[in-house]
């Protein structure tokens, strides 16, 4: 009887020793998320710092198109050396809002969600976003990821900086990215020798630059292309064009 009584009472202060472990194993599981959510959110600050002074050297995007190609084309050249109808004719296209709102156009989300989600919604900040920090497709991981990540940018970064970047690391057709490539590729010129017809035609394949052509543009194209014209020209007159023109 004795060594039963011996026997329960071991198995009681097992189960016990086991009770007390738990909490503590789940304190320790807590402790390194919250570490490593902390070193993650520190490490993405810390390349959104760098890169408003830096610019990045390649994005997720364009090593796949390498990867997938054998070889893209990028030329990076600053804002000062890109035309200034194409910066407007590119946020006449993708966001017209860009120098209104902090990150997010409200009116666009709540547009969107009207329509049925069948229109984006991004702005361009989020897009730099995406093609700089994240990668490309559709998830929720990625999502929240670029929620939390477009105010730090849209912090630290000039609007300028947000468009400069955008500018530069588009992807403007088949393995070419940048309107600098874009320009060489298409018309033989310079970002900075654009015309506006030119620009208004690298904008409107944005949305689809595998799948549209610049210099055979179906007539969706060119008519998407002569709205585009038509915009930049209305937020250049009604200030809209202000945050990153000089």
């Amino acid at each position: 009887m004795a060594k039963k009584a011996a026997r329960k009472s071991r198995g009681k202060k097992s189960k016990a020793s086991k009770g007390r472990k738990s909490p503590q194993f789940v304190a320790r599981i807590r402790r390194w998320l919250i570490r490593g959510a902390l070193a993650v959110s520190a490490a993405i600050i810390a390349l959104v710092l760098l890169f408003s002074v830096l610019n990045p050297p390649v994005t997720h995007t364009i090593w796949s198109e390498w990867r997938r190609l054998g070889k893209v084309d990028r030329d990076w050249v600053p804002i000062e050396e890109i035309s200034p109808v194409m910066a407007r004719s590119v946020v006449a296209a993708e966001d017209a809002n860009f120098c209104l709102h902090w990150g997010f156009d409200v009116e666009a989300i709540r547009d969107a969600i009207e329509d049925g989600g069948s229109r984006g919604a991004s702005t361009l900040t989020q897009q730099v976003v995406k093609n700089v920090f994240l990668w490309q497709g559709r998830s929720w991981l990625r999502k929240v990821l670029e929620t939390s990540i477009t105010p730090v940018v849209e912090i630290f970064w000039s609007k300028q900086r947000i468009l400069e970047v955008y500018l530069n690391v588009a992807e403007t057709g088949q393995g070419v990215f940048g309107v600098e490539a874009a320009a060489q590729k298409y018309f033989g010129v310079s970002a900075a020798k654009l015309t506006p017809v030119q620009a208004a035609r690298i904008a409107a394949i944005l949305p689809a630059p595998r799948n549209r052509s610049v210099t055979d543009p179906s007539v969706r194209t060119r008519r998407r292309a002569a709205a585009i014209a038509d915009g930049a020209a209305t937020i250049r007159a009604d200030g809209r064009a202000d945050c990153f023109e000089d």
